[in-house]
Parts: structure tokens; C-alpha cells; sequence
């Protein structure tokens, strides 16, 4: 018995009680009509391998945390002149700086409904509209009001898209690439965070907030040509777009029976009489995923990494390195380049070993960093040692952006995707989402003034947190290699 047969057996019970969407973003096929089964047959050769099919809807939503990047990179290469031009001081600038968290904050709080009631897709595509306007508004701002608005509007759509994207492509993915495709979310982060610092070396500021408005405008007619996630179009009773999406994904001559039984079953708590009580958070199958989820992403910037990118040109400035805006682009190179390594072995190694030694790592560089700055406050600014302890700053913060992207970058959002499970999803997801929201902005806010108070202290409480980071790893976080997305939700039922 198929599962549209079954389901519609069960109208009176399990499938009528599904919830339907309040909007459905339709795909641009439909194989449930024959008509436009056989026009599909035509280009199917394109989509038959389902790596191939994946692989273009990954590509395009992945526009997504490029928009991400580009917000998180933007004021670094922009500080001197923004803060020439409209006359700021360090406070000022600071606050536009942190105003884009305050926003994501406000996205994260609404993202995980959104994103249940209107579709992974249609969700990106709400996320998309506030991200361009908020561009535009900071492109023309002759005043903090229009500069801040803007920057609360890109915060709001990165603070969606932080969410929905990861979520996304982890409901996507066949089990074998989860881990490579999951992972291409932080390398889109770290490809926006280069294209600004390398822009930012040609072209003005205002320009440059121009030229943040492409990925959205690139991903809105995107999300017309990629299917909706199977798992919530089965979620929402769509059975016949669950199937016909979950095909086009997997290839048309693939056998997808048996994925479509585990994803049946899975949802199968989802109805309106299972809805989500706080009395059931207690239960161990949903406040450990729930705590490992929130920890990771807590952790994941309570490491200082904003910070540093956020800032890095005055870290450089601060460590004697008179071109700090082409250092600058090079360590957002050295990102993305480490981040494509973690890509490629996040489903050879494993999720958990590379959280371990990403943490450990980070901790040893940013110790390296605290250590440099704290010595030269005792040494002459004249002397050979001086510049000495200013390249071995620089090569500890270079160090500390490597560890960083092979573990802690990618894998907490790829990690929270995959374990939280489907009747708390939304929830969950808002809530985790928040809490790396808050933390980011607690530390891009804090960063400049903890920086002017001690360098070398800031860093030390950088590395504290790391190291604890390796103890909560070792201790709370299990290795999701390899298992399908219902697997890992059973062992957590154990």
C-alpha cells in the first residue's frame, strides 16, 4: 500500500488531523499530472542522478547564508569611512555593528512558525524582501536612523534564514551527503563574508551595501525552481507533493518506498491531537536534543568569532599590520578554504571528532593571541620583539579562523537540523536560533569595548570558553554520521 493510498485510508483519523499550511509554495511540476509527467521526461536526464538534483536546490538556497556573510562581513571593511562620513563615534558605530543580531533575534523568534506554516520556501522568500530593503536603506542613509533601520531589517531576514536554510537541507539531503550538504550553509556564510572584505577594497560603502541586495535577488526566482521539503509537505498532509517532491530528489527511476515509510511514521506524532506541552519538554527524547541544539549554538559564539570578524581590521590595525583591510580578505579566504576542507570530511570523520578538535584548536590559538598581546604591553613599540608578538597575534587569529571553520563554524547548525525532532522542530529551532542570535550580539557588541579595555584579557576569556566547548562535546554530543534523520530521532526515544 502506498503512502497516499494509506493516508487517505486514514482520513478520519491520522491524516485529517494533519494541520494544512496557510500558504503553499508550489513547485513548478507537478508528476502527479500526466500531462506534465511527460513535458518532465524530456529534461529528466538532467535531475536523474539525485546528487545532481540536490545538489541545485542546495546551490540555491545557499544564496541564502551568502546574504548571511555578506551582513556579518560588511562592517569591517566599511568602519573608517562609514564613521568619516556620517560623523559616528566608537559607540555608534558599534551599535550599527550589533543592530543586525538585534534583528536576527527578532527573525530567530518568528522563523521555526514561519517556517511550519508557510514552507521552507516560502519562508526563505519572506526572509528575502526585509534583507534588500535593508540594504537600499543603509545605501541611502545620511543619518543613524535610516543606517540602524537598515541594519535591523537585514538582521530580521539573516535571523529566518539562519534557521530555515540549515533545516532545509538537512530534510533534503539522502543520509551519505547530509553531512557535505549541510556543511555548504557555513561555507556560503564564509564566501559572503570574503566577497565584503573583498569589495570593501574597491568600492565605497554605500556601493557595497548595493551590491548586498544580489543573493536575494537572485534567490527569489530561485526558490520557484526547487521542490519543497518532502518531510514538511508530509508533515502538512500534502501526500501527493510529498511523493512527487521526494522523487524529483531522489531521481525518477529511484525506488523510494522505503524512505517514504520511515518519513510517514516520523510525522505521524505531528497531528493537532500530539501538539507540543511544556510538560513534554521534560521527556528525555526532547529536552536532551533541545540542550546539546541551544549548547552548541551558544557555544559556537560565545568563542569570540563575531568578534574577530566583525573587527578584524582594528585587531590587525592593533597588532602593528598596516594593511589590516587586505589581511583582512585574506583571512576570509583562509575561511572559506578551511570551511571547504570541513565540507569535504564532515561525513568521513564524523560530526563529533571535528567539534573536538575544532574546539581545541580554537582554544590553543586564541590562548597564542592573549599571550602576544599581553606581552607587549612590557615590551618596547620600538623593538624587534614588538613586531615579533604583533605577527604571532595575526598568526594566532589566523589559526584560530582555521579551527574554527573545520568544526565550530559548520556543524552546530548542521547538528541542530538534524536532532531536534519533528513535533518540536519549530519550537526548538526558534528557541536555538535566539539564543546564537543573543550570544552573537552580546559579543559583536562587547567586542570593541572589551578590546579597548585589554586585548590580551579578551582573548583569555575566549579561550575558557573553548576549552569548555571540548568538555561539553566530549561529554553531551552524539555522532549523527551516517543515520537517517528518523534514526537519529529514535535514539534519542531509547
Amino acid at each position: 500500500m502506498s503512502f497516499r493510498e494509506e493516508n487517505n485510508e486514514d482520513g478520519r483519523g491520522g491524516g485529517g488531523d494533519l494541520r494544512k499550511p496557510f500558504l503553499h509554495t508550489g513547485s513548478w511540476y507537478r508528476m502527479g499530472s500526466a500531462q506534465t509527467s511527460s513535458m518532465m521526461m524530456g529534461s529528466s536526464q538532467v535531475i536523474r542522478d539525485s546528487s545532481i538534483s540536490v545538489l541545485a536546490c542546495v546551490m540555491i538556497v545557499a544564496l541564502g547564508p551568502l546574504q548571511f556573510g555578506f551582513t556579518s562581513g560588511y562592517s569591517s571593511p566599511t568602519q573608517t569611512a562609514i564613521t568619516k562620513d556620517l560623523k559616528l563615534t566608537v559607540s555608534e558605530f558599534s551599535l550599527f555593528g550589533s543592530l543586525s543580531n538585534v534583528g536576527a533575534m527578532v527573525g530567530a523568534i518568528s522563523s521555526g512558525q514561519i517556517a511550519e506554516y508557510i514552507g521552507r520556501k516560502g519562508s526563505l522568500m519572506i526572509a528575502a524582501i526585509p534583507n534588500i530593503i535593508g540594504w537600499l536603506s543603509i545605501s541611502f542613509a545620511n543619518d543613524l536612523s535610516f543606517l540602524y533601520m537598515g541594519r535591523l531589517l537585514e538582521g530580521f531576514g539573516v535571523g529566518i534564514i539562519s534557521y530555515t536554510v540549515p533545516v532545509y537541507i538537512a530534510e533534503i539531503a539522502p543520509q551519505n551527503l547530509r553531512g557535505a550538504l549541510g556543511s555548504v550553509n557555513q561555507l556560503s556564510v564564509t564566501v559572503g563574508i570574503m566577497l565584503s572584505y573583498l569589495l570593501g577594497l574597491f568600492v565605497n560603502w554605500r556601493l557595497l551595501a548595493v551590491l548586498g541586495t544580489l543573493p536575494c535577488l537572485a534567490l527569489i526566482p530561485g526558490l520557484f525552481f526547487i521542490p519543497e521539503s518532502p518531510r514538511w509537505l508530509a508533515k502538512m498532509g500534502l501526500t501527493e507533493d510529498f511523493e512527487t517532491s521526494l522523487q524529483v530528489l531522489r531521481g525518477f527511476d529511484a525506488d523510494i518506498s522505503i524512505e517514504v515509510n520511515e518519513i510517514k511514521r516520523s510525522v505521524a506524532s505531528t497531528s493537532r491531537k500530539s501538539a507540543i506541552r511544556f510538560a513534554d519538554l521534560k521527556q528525555r527524547r526532547y529536552w536532551l536534543p533541545l540542550m546539546i541544539g541551544i549548547g552548541l549554538l551558544v557555544l559556537q559564539q560565545l568563542g569570540g568569532t563575531n568578534g574577530v570578524i566583525f573587527y578584524s581590521s582594528n585587531i590587525f590595525l592593533s597588532a602593528g599590520i598596516s594593511s589590516s583591510n587586505v589581511a583582512t580578505f585574506g583571512v576570509g579566504a583562509i575561511q572559506v578554504v578551511a570551511t571547504a576542507v570541513a565540507t569535504w570530511l564532515v561525513d568521513k570523520t564524523g560530526r563529533r571528532l571535528l567539534l573536538i578538535i575544532s574546539s581545541a584548536g580554537m582554544a590553543v590559538s586564541l590562548l597564542i593571541v592573549a599571550v602576544a598581546f599581553f606581552l607587549k604591553g612590557f615590551v618596547d613599540k620600538d623593538s624587534t620583539l614588538y613586531d615579533m608578538l604583533g605577527i604571532l597575534s595575526v598568526v594566532g587569529v589566523v589559526l584560530m579562523i582555521i579551527a574554527f571553520s573545520l568544526g565550530m563554524g559548520p556543524i552546530p547548525w548542521l547538528i541542530m537540523s538534524e536532532i531536534l525532532p519533528v513535533k518540536i522542530k519549530g519550537l526548538a529551532g526558534s528557541v536555538a536560533t535566539l539564543a546564537n542570535w543573543f550570544c552573537s550580539w552580546v559579543i559583536t557588541a562587547t567586542a570593541p569595548l572589551l578590546l579597548a579595555w585589554s586585548s590580551g584579557g579578551t582573548f583569555t576569556l575566549y579561550t575558557l570558553v573553548c576549552a569548555f566547548t571540548v568538555v561539553f562535546v566530549t561529554i553531551w554530543v552524539p555522532e549523527t554520521k551516517g543515520k537517517t534523520l528518523e534514526e537519529i530521532q529514535f535514539s534519542f526515544r531509547r
